[in-house]
């Protein structure tokens, strides 16, 4: 059988535009009829999903594979760093944890081990679709980082893909990343380096040319795109470890609320937050406000404050307890204004944790809002559950460690509710969505609001928008011809080296 070809989407930095540009181009491919699929050796983030099959990915991941009309799989994201603190991360391999190791341990050995499982994913691809577009991590010029690189060039090498490099201008520097990416490489990387693509352009392109133009002569590479600047994206971010959430607002439609009130969403920033993602839902909504927080009297004037997920439940309380926002919690759910808690926030909002594996502090007090104990468990629980709620039909993903029981309240999803307060393992449930506005109209009813939820929202429709706006400005900006011509046909012949390289 013969293999598809494919395409390496590296970045000068992280945050430049992979993730997306990736995104966009399975969306481009399968417009024009290509079976594509999205791959990523090796992916450091907490936000992650639970494939059918329940294995855990990169949402980034997932969020691709919706993009390019196939169903995810663990194939796509063999190896899931998810940080549990500066320096260690605990390992998810084939969409199962399988440990947790120290960054150096990682780096010194460990990850050079999976680069045989990672290829042998990426080839089973290659059997299966015309095209994999490989999204890379980071740089591929950390030079202190190549000799056991398992994503950026040491998978380019290994499968000799072209690698086109993402540079974001909107924060100045482009051109010298571009040129410092490629010279800091060996010459036999730099081989793979066909060229670059400018992401969040804004202003007249024509003013850019003669920078390309001297780009091309200083290396050798041309540029195959210039992507404009895109408002309202809201695609799902990869690692909310690298951006400061600090009085951060999602992006929401522009669209007036359709009652006499806007809905007033407060997510608390708890360190190592996952699947903060959960909350795109609700600012989806016309009239949903959110943002997050980090002070207690930010919570004031919140009509629904949401726990999110963590990676660190013990430290997520603790950091609650410190800054003074668990006791504002707690006043909140006595004078019966809405509290959600999901997964890790859930199990914050019961009344005692037993933790042995996450944090191995023992036995530690919730907040107490919830009739719940929680017990961590060493197996951790990966599913795809669906239900009702409020009368309507939900579904969900869940990850988590900790097994909850439940010791009375009204049943809520895997959880319960006690008043305004409403606690779930669940997450991604509020994409449902006759369940969110039944949500939505509830929580209004508890805080007072003249709010009503739009009727005709669909949470899917609209991430296919986006999905579609990406694969548009891959369509409308990029050398779509010049792309494919690498996917089929590998790197380009005689690309100069640029001094002064990086030892082979």
């Amino acid at each position: 059988m013969s293999k598809g070809g494919g395409l390496l989407v590296a970045g000068t930095t992280s945050d430049a535009g992979k993730s997306v540009v990736t995104a966009g181009i399975c969306r481009w491919l399968v417009r024009q009829g290509v079976r594509v699929a999205p791959f990523k050796g090796q992916n450091m983030s907490l936000n992650s999903f639970v494939t059918r099959e329940g294995a855990e990915i990169g949402r980034a991941q997932a969020m691709q594979a919706q993009a390019a009309r196939v169903e995810p799989t663990a194939l796509m994201n063999p190896v899931l760093l998810k940080p549990g603190s500066d320096r260690s991360s605990q390992v998810v391999l084939m969409g199962r944890p399988v440990g947790e190791l120290s960054a150096r341990g990682y780096h010194g050995g460990r990850q050079q081990a999976l680069l045989g499982t990672v290829v042998e994913c990426l080839e089973e691809l290659r059997s299966t679709y015309d095209a994999v577009i490989c999204e890379g991590a980071g740089s591929p010029a950390e030079i202190n980082l190549r000799r056991n690189d398992i994503v950026n060039m040491g998978i380019a090498r290994a499968a000799r893909f072209p690698v086109v490099v993402v540079g974001d201008i909107d924060r100045g520097g482009v051109f010298a990343q571009f040129f410092g990416t490629t010279a800091l490489l060996a010459p036999e990387d730099q081989e793979l380096v066909a060229g670059y693509l400018v992401n969040k352009f804004r202003g007249d392109v024509t003013l850019l040319e003669p920078g390309l133009d001297m780009l091309l002569g200083l290396t050798g590479r041309r540029t195959f795109g210039v992507l404009p600047y895109a408002h309202g994206l809201g695609i799902d971010e990869e690692d909310g470890l690298r951006v400061s959430l600090r009085g951060a607002v999602r992006e929401s439609v522009v669209a007036p609320p359709v009652g006499e009130d806007v809905l007033r969403v407060a997510v608390c920033a708890v360190p190592l937050m996952s699947n903060f993602t959960d909350v795109d839902a609700l600012a989806a909504e016309p009239g949903v406000v959110v943002r997050f927080v980090d002070r207690p009297e930010e919570l004031a004037d919140a009509d629904l404050v949401v726990v999110p997920g963590t990676r660190g439940t013990v430290r997520a309380l603790a950091w609650l307890r410190e800054r003074g926002l668990g006791d504002a919690i707690v006043r909140r759910a006595a004078e019966g204004r809405p509290v959600l808690g999901v997964c890790g926030g859930f199990q914050a909002l019961g009344e005692h944790i037993d933790d042995e594996v996450e944090s191995r502090a023992g036995e530690v007090p919730g907040l107490g809002l919830l009739p719940v104990r929680v017990r961590f468990a060493p197996e951790k629980t990966l599913a795809r559950p669906a239900g009702e709620a409020l009368g309507e039909r939900v579904e969900g993903y869940e990850i988590h460690h900790g097994v909850a029981d439940v010791r009375g309240g009204e049943p809520f999803l895997d959880g319960c509710r006690v008043g305004a307060v409403w606690g779930t393992h669940w997450h991604g449930s509020l994409e449902s969505d006759g369940f969110r506005r039944a949500f939505l109209a509830e929580v209004a009813r508890a805080a007072g609001r003249r709010f009503v939820p739009a009727p005709d929202t669909s949470f899917g429709a609209l991430r296919e928008e986006q999905l579609d706006t990406l694969g548009d400005l891959i369509e409308e900006h990029a050398d779509t011809d010049a792309l494919w011509k690498l996917i089929e046909q590998g790197p380009p012949t005689g690309l100069p080296f640029i001094a002064p390289g990086a030892p082979s």
